[in-house]
């Protein structure tokens, strides 16, 4: 849906909700990936599954296809984790990856999950489960721009937009 189109990523609890939304909050188009694009499938064939495993979060590749090559919006940043981001990975023109502590990471998992006790991390077997992503960071694309995500949200999204603007400021 942009000109430019941004992925964000990270682990579990690394912030990637909250800066879609300040993103949104800032007027940028942004879609939150886990809620718009997700569904239980083979992250090798897309093909859809039954039952929940984390592993086969991913995103339908047919619509991260079309949202990219629809051209309204100046920029569009994809915010969200997905187990078959190579499928799509070469379509943005940048990856972000927001990284945070485990101790950090593991403390907004309990801030959501306090929230609302069946969202992800609240078993003990989801808490092991991101706390193995978070040090093989597994699911994560390798190659993108590292962000700390331990930083308020304003600087976290002020400095993925500094970044963009130093990139576009190259390419000129």
């Amino acid at each position: 849906m942009g000109i430019r189109n941004y992925l964000i990523g990270g682990v579990s609890g690394a912030g990637k909700t909250t800066v879609c939304n300040e993103l949104q909050r800032r007027n940028y188009h942004a879609i939150h990936g886990d809620r718009e694009l997700a569904y239980q499938g083979d992250p090798e064939t897309g093909t859809a599954t039954d039952g929940f495993k984390p592993e086969h979060h991913i995103w339908h590749v047919d619509k991260v296809r079309a949202l990219v090559g629809n051209q309204d919006e100046p920029v569009t940043f994809f915010c969200g984790g997905s187990w078959n981001f190579s499928k799509f990975i070469d379509l943005f023109d940048a990856v972000f990856i927001l990284e945070v502590d485990l101790e950090t990471c593991l403390q907004r998992i309990d801030e959501r999950v306090a929230l609302d006790p069946t969202d992800w991390g609240g078993r003990p077997e989801e808490r092991e489960f991101c706390a193995r992503l978070h040090q093989t960071k597994e699911g994560v694309p390798k190659n993108g721009i590292i962000i700390d995500a331990t930083a308020p949200i304003a600087h976290v999204v002020d400095e993925i937009l500094r970044q963009i603007e130093a990139n576009e400021r190259q390419r000129r």
